[in-house]
Formats: structure tokens, sequence, C-alpha cells
């Protein structure tokens, strides 16, 4: 943090830096005058050894004070207290997110098992169903962190959810025109400007007073409080929120919103600066001084539809450039550079497959034939590497699970260099890399979410960056 950062147990609000500079002013033998409004100087009486004893305080002081705001430091929850394996997070020495021991020790975790806070707000899905959904999710989120599980039967699962609590936010009673319907509580933002995109939730009152009772976590420091979500995650007791949410004829909530620390190519933190991660942003939702995601999900879909909006929280995070080291290599996997490596008119196939353009085609394994706004595009030795959210290798359009084309792609060896000419070896890719997971997630992408996450770098892997070095597990970013 530089030989100027102030402790983290001395951090200063940033509201009293202006009076601290008007004080080291006054020491220092400037005067105001306040007729015309400017600093005047005092008599030159003053002894030489004085002014220098008011010059060292300058020196000294005011470089901690004019410091942008401080990192966080470790949360210690007493939860985690017993938890003496530090190979896994949280532990007794880190609870929390953006924590500096997690990005110190990113490389020694072995499992994380990270607290999840559940809100129901769908009075037609009662809590058991809730808890359900809630296992089934927990699960298959789990399955796809197994670095090439489906070929690697021990291969453990890296990211385990622990659900800290499930919170009934229902109507009780239910009203009889709402049975299907969000309860009164469910913060619906009424002042959103519907010309944009903005989302129909009103993020704020996830943080608030009202929604701390609810939650229910007694504050043991005050009588008759309970700990409000920002206290909660500044504790280490929540890493992560989920919300049930009936998608009605005012919308939808955004798929994942989080706001998040920023890291520069060595994943170390950029002090001072943070902003949105997700698949999508309010400007209400407040920095907590941590990373902290929330994610909708549909009560009125399945898993896989889940899983499609935890794989877009990982492409708003490479989209953000939150973590430049992620965004580098997630870039490449997901293939969000076709126009500088294939010369496409646009990023990726999200921009290519505009719904006005005929399906792609692949008249061979390696050719690639598609049609964007009039005109033909054909690419000749074109190898996959491991597509995306909406596009598996092959992929037609957008969310095509049953195209007939094989064709050649790199997922199963992405960053291996285990190829001709150190490069990573292409292998056939069909609609049956993924079938094994379609009786386990089986609605929307999510057969092909657990095949696509399953061959990120995760624990164990041998895949290698640029500089010949290993390549970072990608599944601690989430909550760095």
């Amino acid at each position: 943090m530089g030989m100027w950062s102030l402790p983290s147990e001395w951090q200063v609000p940033q509201s009293l830096h202006i009076l601290v500079v008007m004080l080291i002013a006054v020491l220092t033998g400037f005067g105001f005058n306040s007729a015309r409004g400017q600093a005047k100087p005092k008599s030159r009486s003053r002894t030489g050894a004085s002014t220098g004893i008011r010059s060292l305080l300058i020196i000294a002081f005011l470089p901690w004070f004019l410091a942008p705001s401080q990192l966080p430091s470790n949360a210690i929850c007493e939860l985690d207290k017993d938890q003496k394996d530090l190979t896994i997070w949280p532990n007794c020495n880190s609870s929390g997110n953006s924590d500096p021991w997690l990005i110190a020790n990113h490389d020694h975790i072995r499992k994380m098992k990270p607290r999840v806070l559940v809100v129901n707000f769908a009075n037609d899905v009662d809590m058991d169903g809730v808890k359900d959904r809630t296992r089934r999710l927990v699960r298959a989120f789990a399955e796809s962190t197994r670095y090439h599980g489906y070929s690697n039967p021990d291969a453990p699962p890296f990211i385990e959810f622990q659900v800290l609590k499930c919170v009934d936010m229902r109507d009780n009673p239910i009203p009889d025109d709402r049975g299907r319907k969000n309860s009164l509580k469910a913060p619906y933002d009424a002042a959103r400007d519907k010309s944009v995109d903005s989302g129909v939730c009103d993020y704020s009152a996830f943080y608030g007073e009202e929604f701390a009772t609810l939650y229910g976590f007694v504050n043991p420091k005050e009588k008759g409080k309970y700990l409000s979500l920002n206290e909660l995650i500044n504790r280490g007791i929540v890493h992560e929120l989920w919300f049930y949410w009936i998608h009605d004829e005012d919308g939808a909530p955004f798929e994942t919103v989080e706001f998040k620390q920023y890291y520069d190519l060595k994943c170390q933190p950029i002090q001072g600066k943070h902003g949105w991660a997700g698949n999508g942003h309010s400007p209400k939702i407040p920095w907590t001084g941590r990373s902290f995601r929330i994610t909708f999900i549909n009560p009125h879909r399945g898993i896989g539809c889940a899983m499609e909006n935890f794989g877009h929280a990982m492409e708003g995070m490479a989209h953000s450039d939150s973590i430049q080291y992620f965004r580098k290599y997630f870039y490449e996997y997901a293939e969000f550079d076709l126009d500088t490596r294939l010369h496409l008119p646009g990023k990726s196939f999200y921009e290519l497959c505009d719904g006005a353009s005929p399906p792609i085609e692949y008249p061979s394994p390696t050719q690639m034939k598609l049609i964007f706004k009039g005109k033909e595009y054909k690419v000749e030795n074109y190898i996959h590497r491991a597509g995306n959210v909406h596009f598996p290798p092959g992929a037609r359009n957008h969310y095509d699970l049953s195209s007939p084309f094989t064709v050649k792609s790199t997922i199963e060896n992405y960053r291996l260099r285990n190829g001709p000419g150190k490069n990573d070896k292409a292998k056939d890719f069909s609609k049956e890399k993924f079938r094994t997971w379609l009786e386990f997630c089986p609605d929307g992408m999510g057969p092909w979410l657990v095949f696509w996450r399953q061959n990120m770098p995760g624990l164990g892997n041998k895949c290698l960056d640029d500089d010949g070095l290993p390549m970072k597990n990608w599944w601690p970013f989430l909550f760095y």
C-alpha cells in the first residue's frame, strides 16, 4: 500500500480530511483574511526552530490525511474461529470478501465455503420449495467447480456454498390477489428510469434497517438492534446474497449485480478504485468497502437458468476489467476477441448473432460461415476455444444446445500447451460433450455451463500463463 498508507485500524473518515488540513495550516503559520477570503502570512517573528517543527508536522501527517480510502483489513468472524485448516476459506485468519489474506494465500486455498444469505419474495413458493431449489443450485455450482471433473472422478469441488439462512419475506397472510406475485416487501424501484435498462429492483433496500430486522441477526453490541447487510459483509458473516423474485409484468431484476474492489494485472488491489462487476449495475447499491455480489433467481425457472446468471456474473466481471489478470485470460477462453483474432466485425457471437442474420454454419469441423448485416464472412482453419454462456463451440445461434455440427475446440486443453507447436490440443466437440448433465441440470444452458465451467483453470490445473508460469485458479477471484 506504499510507505504513506495508514494502518487499517487508524483509518480516518474523509469528512475529517479538510479539518485536519486547516489545522495544519494554522500550525504552520498561515492566517485567514476574512474580508478578502484569502490566506495571508502571519508575522515572521517566529523562531526558525518552531517553523522547522511545523514543517515536520506537514511531512509526517499530511500524506496520511490526503491518502485515499484504505483497503479493508482481514475480517475475523466468530463462525470461523475453529477452522484451523488454512487451505480452506473462510478460516480463523480470514472471513471477509476482499481480505488481504485471501489475495496473499490465493495459490494455497484448496476449498472455499462462502456463506450465502437467501431471501424469498415469491408468494407462490413456500420456504421448503426455496430450500430445495437452493440445495440443488448449491450442488450444481459445486459440481461446476470440479476442474476436469468429467474425466477425473476424484476431482473435488472447489466452491461449496453454505446456506447461512433462508429469510421468508412473503406476505403473511398472502392477499387473494397476490397469490402468484411478489410480496409487498419486494423492493420495486418506483423511481427508476424506464427509458434505460436500470432493472426493477431497488437494491439499496437490502442494506437498510427494515431488511436488517427481517434478516434477524442480532447486533451483540447494541441492544434491540440488528446487523445490517453492510455489517454482515464487513464482519465476514455473509459473502453473497441470492433472492427469489417472480419475473412479472414489471420485468425482472438484473441477473447479478456486484460492486467490486479493482485489481491490477498482478492481482494486487488498486487502492481507492472499485466499481461494477456484474451483469448490470444499479447506482443505488452502496459501496461497503468490500466486494459483494447479489444474484436474482427466478423461482418459476429451473436450476439451469440460475446457472446462466452465475455464468453472466463471470462475463460481467471480465467486461468490467475489475481484475485485469482474469479479464486477460477469460476474454481468450470465452472468445471475446473475434474482432482481433479472426478479423470479424464484432468482438463475440453475442454481437454477430443479432437476431436478424441467418444461423452460423460450419461446413467442416474447421470452417465457419456467417452473415452479418448482409455480408458473408468465411473463416478457414477455425479452432474454437471454449465459447461462452450463450454459445458453446459449434452453436448456430444463441442458446443452441442441439447443434448437429461437430467442430474442433481446445476447451478441454485450455492453456495446457500440449499440442503441436506448444499450442493447445484441439479435439472434436459436439453436444455429446455435455449430455452427462442433462438430468443433473436440465433446463436452459445448464448442462453446457457445468461442462464449460469445469474446464476453466481450477484447483490443480496445469495451465500456463503468457510468461510460462502456472495459471492461477480462477475461482477465488469471485470473492476478491
